[in-house]
């Protein structure tokens, strides 16, 4: 038997239980994997807490790495004893074993090690996408990203740096302000003193940014949209503080023909071609010092409530791991 985390009702870290699972043979189009190394991502508190419903009893988490251990018939995608990554697909990942579709794999090169590929799949993906495909970087452009001591965050600001544009992050405390220009960030606001729109129009001579990129949510929405310059782009792809409540689209109108766009990872890893390519380029930029990766805190998988109430009570920077 296997141990995981599971369940079964929603609500607090307190719900989360280690149990012991049965996991059997692969089946069609399966792998089995022993996890090394799992991601800890806030959506994971968003399936916990039933902000984003679930069917129940179920397992949690999206992104880990490891090795395939067994593979089912028609697997073509990876072999036994490849060290493999991944970030979407079933809801599974705080498992020491697990089934999961082969085509969601993805192998990993030998010069990055299991902890750096669980940290950076489901947050790094996500940056290649919002900076690569979403909205296209590059010199010329500033932007605004929330969040910007986070795990998206982080990787997020060294890549739009290095594609030449100019960055504003916001933060939360001075701590943070000191990690995200260490990592990429021109301008940083700490929310706690700072006013977000009057900074932004400031250090744009008032015009405002070309994109947000916002995973706070109902906290940051009106900022957001007022640092946006004339049909600049809203991107929302979380809700750390809280979901958005329903707008208008005249808002938009009013406020310089604004555009939104409310992205997910798996709408952009949807063909495995796709999710080739997003990886392939997450790793290339890992490899040659673009992106550096901070794993700032670690916990046991078996301690995954601890890990849950660090990241919602802001008491993480970076990424976290969870080690079975």
């Amino acid at each position: 038997m296997a141990r995981a985390i599971r369940f079964h009702e929603v609500g607090g870290p307190e719900v989360l239980q280690w149990e012991e699972v049965a996991v059997g043979a692969p089946g069609p189009g399966e792998a089995r994997i022993r996890h090394k190394a799992i991601g800890l991502n806030f959506i994971d508190t968003y399936h916990r807490s039933g902000l984003y419903p679930l069917p129940l009893p179920s397992g949690l988490g999206s992104e880990a790495a490891g090795t395939v251990e067994e593979i089912g018939s028609a697997v073509t995608e990876v072999s036994v004893g490849q060290r493999v990554a991944y970030a979407g697909g079933p809801l599974g990942a705080y498992s020491e074993v697990r089934l999961i579709p082969a085509d969601r794999l993805v192998p990993l090169p030998r010069d990055v090690d299991d902890r750096t590929a669980a940290a950076i799949m489901l947050k790094g993906m996500t940056a290649q996408y919002l900076l690569r495909s979403t909205f296209r970087v590059g010199p010329g452009y500033t932007v605004l990203i929330h969040a910007a001591a986070g795990g998206v965050g982080l990787l997020a600001c060294q890549w739009a740096q290095y594609l030449g544009a100019t960055v504003i992050g916001t933060v939360s405390t001075e701590a943070k302000a000191e990690l995200a220009m260490a990592h990429g960030c021109h301008h940083v606001i700490v929310t706690a003193r700072e006013d977000i729109v009057g900074r932004v129009k400031a250090i744009t001579g008032g015009s405002g940014v070309h994109v947000v990129y916002d995973s706070v949510g109902r906290d940051t929405w009106d900022a957001s949209l007022d640092c946006l310059r004339p049909r600049g782009l809203m991107v929302s792809f979380g809700n750390a503080s809280g979901a958005v409540p329903p707008i208008s689209p005249l808002v938009l109108s009013s406020k310089g023909s604004l555009f939104l766009t409310r992205p997910t990872l798996m709408s952009y890893t949807a063909s495995r071609e796709e999710l080739l390519a997003c990886a392939g380029e997450l790793f290339e930029v890992v490899r040659q010092g673009v992106v550096k990766v901070r794993i700032n805190q670690t916990y046991p998988l078996s301690d995954a409530a601890t890990a849950h109430r660090d990241i919602q009570a802001r008491r993480t920077t970076g990424s976290t791991v969870l080690l079975p």
